[in-house]
């Protein structure tokens, strides 16, 4: 139970995608110590996984706070729990999130997680946006966990846009998606995360934030049916499909290391 993995989440490349901390415990690792390995780990986020009869107990830290969900760590949870044989191929994972029930399953080489829908609310545009993010958006939603997401004209504007993190924390921009439509066959829309008002600049990939830009996509083209690309400096590819009341998120994860915690 003192061993931590790390895990590189929406890529079946090492040093691609999202890197996360995994680590199975039991109920007396505290709160405290889960928050200093997180900062320990200095990673978006590290999951904690404590075992309940036939669920998991899953939290999400950062290195600096807890957060409710988090997709690239739950896919790597997921992805370690069939590595090590705690259940088996055929076997569906139960999570248990501050953020709600999670489903994990395997889909060949692919991992699917079934996350919750988060409503989109249309709202004025920032008037600062463009000299704070580097584009001008065509429109901005707000949304759950306090996403705020802005809709650009071209990939390229995704690209090369520039957020000055200090100051889109302090303008209300702290959490923040920027997506466009995709301009190749590979992919549907493109999209980048900032969330410098969770001690994170730049997410590499984010699976939680497809909870919001599923259902958006859905609202601008009437699909259900999804590939996007997120284009960080590490990058990443999600599949997703929408359903009534949930958003299902495939992906691949590799495991790049673990560790012998010697506290």
């Amino acid at each position: 139970m003192n061993r931590i993995y790390q895990v590189d989440a929406f890529t079946n490349e090492a040093f691609k995608g999202n890197p996360a901390g995994v680590m199975l415990v039991d109920e007396n690792f505290t709160s405290e110590q889960m928050q200093n390995l997180a900062m320990e780990m200095n990673l978006s986020e590290t999951a904690f996984l404590i075992p309940k009869a036939d669920r998991y107990i899953i939290r999400y830290f950062t290195p600096t706070n807890e957060v409710p969900l988090c997709g690239h760590a739950t896919l790597s949870s997921a992805h370690i729990i069939y590595e090590l044989g705690l259940k088996k191929p055929d076997e569906i994972i139960l999570f248990e999130a501050k953020g709600g029930n999670l489903t994990a399953r395997k889909n060949g080489n692919m991992i699917s997680m079934n996350f919750p829908v988060f409503p989109i609310f249309k709202q004025d545009i920032h008037p600062d946006f463009k000299q704070l993010v580097g584009f001008q958006p065509l429109e901005m939603y707000s949304s759950s966990y306090n996403w705020i997401l802005a809709l650009a004209s071209t990939e390229n504007e995704i690209i090369k846009a520039t957020p000055n993190f200090e100051k889109i924390k302090s303008k209300g921009l702290g959490h923040l998606i920027i997506t466009a439509a995709g301009e190749h066959n590979d992919r549907d829309f493109v999209v980048r995360c900032f969330a410098p008002a969770y001690g994170i600049n730049e997410d590499p990939v984010t699976g939680s934030a497809h909870c919001a830009l599923t259902p958006f996509w859905n609202l601008k083209t009437g699909k259900t049916s999804f590939n996007s690309f997120q284009t960080s400096k590490r990058s990443g590819r999600l599949r997703l499909e929408l359903h009534k009341d949930n958003v299902e998120i495939q992906g691949e994860a590799i495991t790049i290391f673990a560790a012998e915690l010697k506290l």
